[in-house]
């Protein structure tokens, strides 16, 4: 197991790069020590903006639509093309792109004798298949990820020598500033509509029906509990003479019916967008939770927008917000708190989640080594009320190629052959991890433990359970080390380890953020002996 020193590693890395990198590298285990399959940890977890996001794609696909993937990088000028003279406020949402320029680095005698310091054997062959590199690199024929490991190989030294080389011998890299470009990405996705219709108008019979599924970037000042600068649409375009806004508000309906929602309003916008012919544009609204929500807009494509992409038959389109339509059915009000749990949700985890961490920290590696535990057990059952002091062979027989005999015992006087907690089972109950006595123990309890033992989650892991299964895992080290006596026991448990409970790391860190307990205390007194000898 790998945790990572990280103050180490941030401190190293300051002071030297390639040093840290390299060191701190060999942390990473390359080949698995023990038997793990990565692929068997269960059924995953879908975010619910994605479980909307394929509903919505197979109620497309159900109405006969084809999926398509729309260009997420438009050109400015297509803006403008749609919207007209509105485009010059529509533009202020869209993110412009930039890129870095290539700088046009030569090797002057300067940087040639800072190369000797880093390549041993600086011949003129090497100096000369650098700056082709370099030029290679400013033509755009190699790119910006490969640039490191083309010097390498033209000056026969280390990728980590290459990286100092970049950073010390040319800082015309460093003072490198972003130039702007005429490309944005798209705000709605009507954007990309109009260049896959133009594509397509001839190339599909009519009725066109294309849909997509995908993000839409806008601008927004700040991001709050209705707004993300990053969100998704699902929409749809339909190309025939005959399309009206009706066919927008039966596409709606029907894609959202099939969600779940049963009640729909209709509102006309006042103003209509200038991609949109007059008066074709409109709200779709669910009731969600006794409010109307917006969740769709749809109308027909002005003609002049069209005419830009030498369209020539009307357009349908219909928007719906994936993340609106989610918030609706999963009962969110903060739009970054669904879509972006990790930042901003509750963390929460379910008694089950934490008991799914809750294991034995030592155990048997053999079927022989289990069924040991097992008679451990069962012996501590049929003879727990026994007053000691007193003993009771449990097994004696062939293990692991040795000759075992293993007892349970008590040599105190007075008491029993088990102790009073020797039978708590492991219970989480909303977030609590407890030790729970048998429901006829006679102790006197909490009302937090009367509770969990009717309403908690069992992990059907007893303290003498995990204890058997630490003293059968003792008994077969012994056998495998070669002879010698084994004594376990157990009196007091304080600590999950005291009765061989190890709880994980997240599960740990969850219950001490959220204030919750781990209460496995009480009196055990659980003791096994074993004799390991040669046949």
């Amino acid at each position: 197991m790998v945790k990572l020193p990280v103050k180490d590693i941030l401190a190293k890395s300051k002071e030297n790069f390639e040093e840290a990198w390299v060191a701190y590298g060999k942390l990473i285990p390359t080949k698995r020590l023990k038997p793990k399959d990565i692929l068997s940890y269960g059924i995953g977890r879908p975010h619910p903006v994605y479980e909307v996001c394929q509903r919505l794609r197979r109620a497309f696909l159900n109405l006969g639509f084809e999926e398509v993937v729309n260009p997420l990088i438009v050109e400015e000028e297509d803006v403008k093309k749609q919207y007209g003279p509105e485009a010059l406020a529509i533009l202020d949402r869209c993110y412009y792109l930039a890129v870095l320029p290539r700088p046009d680095v030569g090797l002057s005698k300067e940087k040639v004798e800072m190369l000797k310091k880093y390549v041993a054997e600086l011949t003129s062959d090497k100096v000369q298949q650098l700056q082709q590199v370099l030029h290679n690199y400013k033509k755009g024929q190699i790119a910006g990820d490969d640039l490191i490991e083309e010097m390498s190989k033209a000056l026969g030294v280390e990728d980590t020598t290459a990286m100092r080389i970049l950073w010390d011998v040319f800082p015309e890299f460093k003072d490198l500033r972003p130039e702007p470009t005429r490309l944005t990405l798209r705000s709605h996705m009507t954007t990309a509509w109009f260049l896959t219709v133009a594509a397509l108008q001839h190339k599909r019979p009519r009725p066109i029906k294309l849909f997509s599924v995908d993000a839409r970037v806008r601008r927004e000042q700040y991001e709050d509990e209705t707004h993300l600068r990053t969100h998704r649409a699902a929409s749809c375009v339909v190309v025939d003479e005959d399309v009206v806004p009706d066919d927008g508000k039966d596409i709606a309906q029907a894609v959202l019916e099939s969600l779940g929602f049963k009640e729909f309003k209709v509102v006309k916008k006042p103003v209509t967008a200038k991609y949109y012919a007059p008066g074709t544009e409109y709200e779709l609204y669910v009731k969600s939770d006794g409010d109307w929500v917006e969740v769709a807009n749809y109308g027909i494509y002005s003609p002049v927008a069209l005419a830009n992409y030498e369209i020539e038959y009307p357009v349908l389109n219909v928007g719906i917000g994936v993340e609106r339509v989610a918030m609706a059915l999963y009962g969110y009000k903060d739009v970054r708190e669904l879509v972006y749990p990790q930042f901003y949700g509750k963390w929460f985890l379910g008694d089950h989640e934490i008991a799914k961490q809750i294991s034995l920290q030592h155990k048997p590696e053999t079927q022989a080594g289990w069924r040991l535990a097992e008679a451990i057990v069962k012996a501590f059952e049929h003879y727990a009320e026994a007053p000691s002091p007193c003993e009771f062979k449990v097994y004696e027989g062939s293990l692991i190629g040795k000759h075992v005999e293993v007892y349970v015992y008590e040599r105190d006087p007075g008491v029993k052959l088990a102790g009073p907690a020797a039978f708590n089972e492991i219970v989480v109950y909303e977030g609590n991890v407890i030790g729970i006595p048998p429901s006829q123990a006679q102790s006197i309890t909490s009302p937090l433990i009367e509770e969990a033992r009717l309403k908690g989650f069992r992990t059907g892991i007893r303290y003498v359970d995990s204890f058997a299964a630490l003293a059968a895992a003792r008994i077969e080290a012994t056998c495998l080390a070669g002879a010698g006596e084994v004594d376990v026991r157990v009196r007091v448990a304080k600590l999950p380890s005291d009765i061989n409970i190890e709880i994980g790391e997240v599960a740990r860190r969850y219950i001490s953020e959220n204030r919750k307990v781990i209460d496995v205390r009480g009196p055990v007194f659980l003791a096994v002996r074993a004799k390991v000898s040669e046949r």
